[in-house]
């Protein structure tokens, strides 16, 4: 398991979901693997589902511009976004 330091938290919000670097930013968030491979799977279904929310294509968009900067390497075999309260 990876400590939260080596993960990407988002967070929904209001305005929609956000990334939050800093893990500060209330709001019901998820976390994810920093590499494309587990970014693009969350985007399938898993991170909507753990944000407990739809993401628009606005999401989309922000969270597909992100991934493009992230490295191909997988860290983890787990892809699927970890929860939080």
């Amino acid at each position: 398991m990876l400590e939260k330091k080596n993960l990407i938290r988002l967070v929904r919000t209001n305005e929609g979901i956000i990334i939050d670097p800093g893990g500060k930013i209330a709001g019901r968030g998820a976390y994810l693997h920093e590499n494309k491979r587990c970014w693009e799977n969350g985007l399938k279904g898993p991170l909507a589902s753990a944000l407990k929310t739809e993401l628009t294509e606005m999401d989309r968009e922000v969270l597909r511009s992100y991934l493009t900067n992230l490295p191909d390497d997988v860290v983890d075999t787990a892809h699927s976004p970890k929860m939080e309260e």
